[in-house]
């Protein structure tokens, strides 16, 4: 087990990028919490004196004016670029300034380094003469870099270099200089923008997601060091104006107030996060949606599926052998619609057929086949499919598996509240937990991964409510069907709420065959209690179809599994 690290009075942090903008502020909030010492490196120059002009001016528009009026005492004939020139260096010194005294104020010590972090030899030498003064440096925050935003095909070389250099190279300098062996901290300034990508910043998602695949190598290779990659969303600073943050809004993205983040930043370096090596600290980013176009399309996704891929099969196996839960296939046939459709969001999944089913044997195929055909659409707001699973046999014929019509929409509907809630306990089954599971031929015949029914809260010969937990199993578990807005696991759980009642009142169980629909309005919560609400419809002697409400303790749906149809099994899984 690593030792932990710690930043006491004698840690050296080198901060590119520190002495101005966000960096800056990250840097003072470290200060007042850790009083060390710090080298901020920037390219701007640092003016001991302002002109005389510039002195006890703060305001901008009477600074602009005073520019203008040198100028012209100079001979010269001043422009808007040369006046904005002259105002951005002397507001850039006196930013430098303020962030060295603040950091002085907070107890800590700080020295600014006028340089270039992509010019390796001067960074060697500057670096080299501070810290005979300093000390040894421990630690080093990256938060230097540039934009330069365009769509890819406007983009120029010199465009890239000065985005990708300043990340880059600029990691691989201060590295150059500074070996890791002799570093307790290493923090990365990434961006979402590296993890979700962004219209017009190829570059910069590049650069920033090196940034995340670094961290990750370093820290491989030196677990003593404290190592992470914040991808930091968009700060409420200058940079953020008045009509970004309106589009922010309009896109349901977050921004970061200036206090919270410079706060986040102090938490992630203690030590108790020491083997988190990468965070995301912002909201996602979601993206208009591409043009859909009129023309009906259908797409065909191949897939191999392995049973070793996929651990969790171990605990949803029917006589012996692995089956795919039907849940799978709707969470396969969502994530791969919104995978192709960017900006738009699985919702429902109408006339949803269980019709061969997926075994994991000796005769599973080689490769199974998602089709999905436009039926209608509607631009900018919602797009309706046919889904179809099959494979092909020995033969070449096709078999099909699954078979739904799902629906993509801009937007998901507000939750509805469900009107029955019966949340008042009756104590008629009495079991509790595990005890569901695995007990004798008429329990549920889930594994651990499902086994998350708590209790029954009330049933009757209309209706039964159960009280579920999803405790989250590990990605590696979930293998080729991981959680997103779709959640297999937490929704097979849900369904289990029939198997109940029908041996109960019948002494029958039954797997699933087909539902009229599903909705989806939000995520059931992992590591939290909710309720599933099931109203039977019809019992017949082959077959029993009920609906299942998935709802919080105060009613808020989830998810709506309607005409859920159970084909009653002839005699009881052995």
């Amino acid at each position: 087990m690593p030792i932990k690290t710690h930043i006491n009075s004698d840690s050296v942090f080198v901060v590119s990028g520190g002495a101005k903008g966000i960096t800056a502020k990250c840097t003072i909030k470290l200060a007042q919490k850790y009083p060390c010492k710090f080298i901020l490196l920037g390219r701007s120059q640092l003016i001991e004196s302002e002109p005389e002009f510039a002195k006890n001016c703060i305001d901008e528009a009477t600074l602009k004016k005073r520019i203008m009026e040198y100028i012209l005492a100079t001979g010269a004939k001043p422009t808007p670029i040369s006046v904005q020139k002259m105002y951005n260096q002397i507001a850039s010194n006196r930013e430098i300034k303020q962030t060295l005294a603040a950091i002085n104020q907070a107890g800590g010590n700080a020295e600014y380094l006028s340089i270039d972090i992509t010019n390796l030899e001067t960074l060697k030498t500057k670096l080299a003469e501070t810290t005979s003064k300093l000390g040894k440096i421990t630690g080093i925050i990256h938060g230097a870099g540039n934009l330069a935003d365009k769509l890819i095909e406007k983009k120029t070389e010199e465009d890239f270099e000065k985005v990708y250099t300043a990340k880059v190279q600029g990691l691989e300098n201060l590295l150059h200089c500074i070996p890791v062996s002799q570093l307790k901290h290493l923090v990365l300034f990434s961006s979402v923008t590296g993890f979700y990508g962004n219209i017009g910043q190829s570059d910069y998602a590049i650069a920033n997601e090196i940034l995340n695949k670094s961290a990750h190598l370093i820290k491989q290779q030196h677990p003593e060091c404290h190592v992470v990659a914040i991808n930091w969303g968009g700060w409420d600073s200058g940079m953020v104006t008045p009509q970004l943050k309106q589009e922010f809004a309009r896109r349901g993205i977050d921004i970061i107030p200036v206090d919270a983040g410079t706060q986040m930043l102090v938490n992630e370096l203690n030590p108790a996060h020491q083997n988190t090596t990468q965070v995301v600290i912002g909201s996602p980013m979601f993206f208009p949606p591409a043009p859909l176009g009129t023309e009906l399309r259908t797409h065909r996704v191949h897939r191999r599926l392995q049973a070793e891929a996929n651990p969790f099969l171990i605990d949803h196996t029917i006589a012996g052998n692995l089956v795919l839960p039907a849940t799978c296939a709707v969470s396969w046939i969502a994530d791969t619609c919104e995978h192709l459709y960017p900006g738009y969001r699985f919702f429902s999944a109408n006339d949803f057929r269980v019709l061969k089913g997926i075994i994991f044997n000796e005769n599973l195929a080689s490769e199974h086949i998602l089709e999905l055909q436009e039926i209608s659409k509607i631009e900018g707001q919602e797009i309706e499919f046919q889904a179809k699973i099959f494979s092909h046999n020995a033969a070449g014929k096709p078999v099909f598996h699954f078979s739904a019509n799902p629906k993509l929409v801009r937007e998901i509907p507000p939750a509805p509240k469900y009107e029955n809630l019966n949340l008042e306990t009756d104590n008629i089954i009495t079991l509790r937990g595990k005890e569901f599971y695995q007990q004798n031929p008429s329990s549920l015949f889930h594994g651990a991964a499902f086994q998350e029914i708590k209790r029954v809260v009330n049933i009757s010969p209309e209706k039964i409510t159960t009280e579920c937990f999803w405790k989250p199993i590990s990605s590696k578990q979930q293998g080729q069907f991981p959680v997103g807005w779709m959640n297999p696991y937490a929704t097979d759980i849900s369904t289990h709420a029939l198997w109940i009642w029908l041996y109960h009142f019948h002494k029958q169980i039954c797997l699933p065959g087909q539902m009229v629909k599903e909705e989806k309005f939000a995520s059931i919560p992992a590591n939290q209690l909710y309720y599933v609400s099931c109203e039977i419809q019809q019992k017949t002697a082959t077959s029993v179809t009920a609906n299942l409400i998935v709802h919080d303790i105060e009613g808020n749906i989830f998810s709506r599994l309607l005409g859920n149809k159970g084909i009653i099994l002839p005699k009881l899984l052995e």
